[in-house]
């Protein structure tokens, strides 16, 4: 395959944009928070996984199976996801962090798969979880139980 028929190629600029602009969508949100996953790593996290689906289905004219990379993205993914997992005081600390780049390397599949505006709604999707299940618990006492009662407390979450 020529990898330079990916940058001349006007979808792959689309796909790149797409991946681009999901992984910044939900990087600014994680950013603004403080959080250990943020707008460059985001970028990277959605247009790595975008490239290698891409290459994958291009290869896939030789014979190759494109889903065997979606596995091992899934695979790979999870040990970046678990670098930003820690335990402090009894609590595993991160968990929302290794969900979010998790979702993002499934953005950036979505994405390499041709899907590129289903890839940006998921984005969006993926901020109104993060900020949406924040507020509600701020808002409602019953959801404030177990390792979430002590974040509030503290307020000093490193998820």
């Amino acid at each position: 395959m020529d990898l330079d028929l990916l940058l001349i190629d006007p979808l792959s600029w689309a796909g790149i944009g797409s991946a681009f602009l999901a992984g910044s969508i939900v990087g600014f949100e994680r950013q603004l928070l403080g959080k250990p996953v943020g707008i460059r790593t985001s970028v990277l996290i959605c247009l790595g996984t975008y490239v290698f689906i891409r290459i994958s289905n291009a290869e896939a004219s030789l014979g190759a199976d494109p889903s065997r990379v979606i596995g091992q993205v899934v695979t790979g993914i999870g040990f970046l996801g678990a670098g930003v997992m820690m335990s402090r005081d009894g609590t595993v600390k991160g968990v929302t962090s290794a969900a979010a780049i998790w979702m993002l390397a499934a953005i950036g599949v979505t994405i390499g798969m041709g899907a590129y505006l289903v890839g940006v709604k998921l984005a969006f999707l993926t901020v109104l979880v993060l900020v949406g299940v924040d507020s509600l618990e701020g808002t409602f006492r019953r959801l404030r139980k177990g390792v979430y009662a002590r974040r509030h407390r503290d307020d000093q979450s490193d998820d």
